[in-house]
């Protein structure tokens, strides 16, 4: 009988062995296709100036290079995760690598702006395919508890880093072998990821108990949110009030209401209200947005500050950066998981909102004389709150997670995440001009009347974390159990 029993446990260590191996290989392809993503969007900002002057665009023209990335981004996680539960999520997340490289290609050749645009559109619609899939095998391949956990913590780690090593990168690449390089940079990474991919991740077939992709109310939704972020790019711009912001906003408005109608009368629906109300899905999801919201806009005004009222350059705008950058990559990625798995979710997300709010409410008595260390203690807070969020909200989002929902769970909490960063600059940038109807970093605003509409930003800011802190009183702490 021990014999039996030795003999049994010798021939099992070689598939627990092949197990890990492949758990080990699925997180770093997920993370290359995620780094993709970040990178991208760092390096573009950084050569942004360099794209203007070359290609001969105004400042609002150009702005498009990163905004048609965001706009087909957004719009496309959502379908793209649920794509993946129904036909598999392996043939959708290779399929978006393949195409984010070809269209970084296509980006690297443009002979003018409007083929660059089309192609930075193409490379969004790539990047949600690849992401959003990506974040669901995650999901399926490590079970729910401290192994998930640790997982996304690397996951987020890592894009932290890539996030400072695009700006860093862009630099680099911009000022030695020209703009194109950035674009160019993505083949080769894609490809081998690609390749890798194709080889090494489980063939999965869609898992969905539904066969049946929920056309209509994936084109009303991917239509819908299109036109909210536009709207909102034109906001961060023109303001709310403007008719270009108005019209795409009451449009995005009466296409989302029917995408809920469409919803409500589906039998395969897109997005299941029993999956909302499921667990933490909806609290994650609203704090998600959130979280976002304050972090798109507090990050622009910040760099406002810094580079046009301290007139810091670039470089040294960047170095600025450098603590709350590294307390997301040690913090974060490497404590998060970890501080997760010690006290539980749910203390973790109220640390995290408390840290965020007061962090922001340092910032409102922002001034000119206290400069740099004026800011920074409240950069540091609340750099700390959001790093220790952002692996929490992941968790808390995909949480109770079945079969064939990895894809819905990962669209819903990447398109929401992915939404709060325009609506938040948006929002922010309209209070921030309040007091003076000049745009933010235009020549005409006063010194004073700048400052305050940025305290009074900061406060709006606050109290949106205050709200984000509330949902966080109320989430549920919920054990975590193995969905597979």
């Amino acid at each position: 009988m021990q014999q039996e029993t030795v003999q049994k446990v010798e021939e099992a260590r070689p598939q627990a062995l092949t197990q890990a191996i492949r758990g080990r290989m699925t997180l770093a392809l997920v993370i290359v296709a995620g780094f993709l993503d970040v990178v991208d969007f760092s390096i573009v900002q950084v050569a942004l100036p360099t794209i203007r002057t070359e290609l001969v665009v105004s400042l609002t023209e150009s702005q498009w290079i990163i905004g048609a990335y965001g706009l087909t981004l957004a719009g496309f996680l959502m379908l793209s995760g649920r794509a993946g539960d129904v036909y598999g999520q392996k043939k959708l997340f290779v399929f978006g690598i393949v195409l984010f490289t070809i269209a970084s290609l296509a980006g690297g050749l443009a002979p003018s702006f409007l083929p660059l645009v089309i192609a930075r559109g193409v490379q969004g619609v790539g990047a949600a395919i690849s992401t959003v899939t990506a974040f669901a095998i995650l999901i399926s391949c490590f079970p729910e508890g401290k192994e998930r956990n640790r997982a996304l913590g690397i996951f987020i780690s890592v894009l932290s880093a890539g996030f400072a090593a695009g700006s860093i990168l862009g630099g680099v690449l911009t000022a030695t072998l020209g703009w194109r390089s950035i674009m160019f940079v993505n083949v080769p990474i894609g490809a081998v990821g690609a390749i890798l991919s194709q080889k090494f991740l489980a063939d999965n077939p869609g898992r969905s108990t539904e066969r049946h992709l929920d056309l209509p109310g994936a084109v009303s939704l991917t239509g819908g949110l299109i036109l909210f972020v536009y709207a909102l790019t034109i906001a961060s711009i023109d303001g709310f009030t403007s008719i270009d912001t108005l019209v795409p906003l009451g449009l995005s408005g009466l296409i989302l209401a029917g995408f809920l109608a469409i919803e409500n009368r589906s039998r395969a629906p897109l997005i299941p209200l029993s999956f909302l109300r499921r667990g933490n899905v909806l609290s994650a999801n609203a704090m998600g947005l959130i979280f976002t919201s304050s972090a798109g806009g507090l990050t622009f005004l910040l760099t406002v500050f810094l580079q046009q009222i301290l007139n810091f350059s670039a470089p040294a705008a960047g170095i600025a950066f450098l603590p709350p950058a590294l307390i997301f990559f040690f913090v974060g990625g490497w404590g998060s998981s970890w501080l997760t798995n010690r006290i539980g979710m749910k203390p973790v997300l109220i640390l995290s909102m408390a840290l965020v709010t007061i962090g922001s409410a340092l910032l409102i008595p922002i001034t000119v004389a206290g400069g740099y260390f004026g800011i920074l203690p409240g950069l540091i807070v609340w750099s700390l709150g959001a790093s220790i969020g952002f692996v929490a909200l992941s968790i808390a989002a995909v949480a109770g997670t079945q079969r064939g929902e990895e894809g819905l769970a990962s669209g819903l909490i990447n398109t929401s995440e992915r939404i709060g960063f325009p609506l938040g600059l948006a929002v922010l940038l309209t209070i921030a001009t309040i007091t003076d109807p000049t745009p933010v970093g235009a020549s005409g605003p006063s010194l004073a009347s700048l400052l305050i509409g940025f305290q009074y930003a900061f406060l709006a800011a606050t109290v949106l974390n205050g709200i984000g802190l509330l949902i966080a009183l109320l989430i549920k702490n919920e054990k975590a159990t193995n969905q597979y």
